[in-house]
């Protein structure tokens, strides 16, 4: 992912606090790396966490991962669409609309 597209808080941290930043990343690819479950499939379970604690943010960067992991736009809406007897229509409703500002920009 090129440096203009990361979040300035995200690159502002990552400036001042190198080693954790490596440290987030590595955990992340290690867990990725730990079982069965494909990168995209693996996107879209973080994009579903991400829209449960309404993080818009994270709903952004795993929306982005996803489609680049080779998911397609109707993937990444019903991951979000599946969520909603879990975690409820206002919800989903606010994650579809941040992944509108990623898909927007495809």
């Amino acid at each position: 992912m090129s440096e203009k597209r990361l979040p300035k808080m995200y690159t502002s941290i990552r400036e001042r606090y190198e080693e954790l930043a490596d440290a987030v990343e590595n955990l992340g690819k290690a867990a990725r790396s730990s079982g069965p479950v494909d990168t995209k499939t693996s996107h879209l379970i973080q994009l579903a966490a991400a829209a449960a604690i309404r993080s818009e943010g994270s709903v952004h960067s795993h929306v982005r991962r996803a489609i680049e992991a080779g998911a397609s736009t109707d993937e990444v809406y019903h991951t979000l669409i599946l969520l909603t007897s879990t975690i409820g229509f206002p919800a989903v409703s606010a994650a579809m609309s941040w992944a509108d500002d990623v898909v927007g920009k495809k």
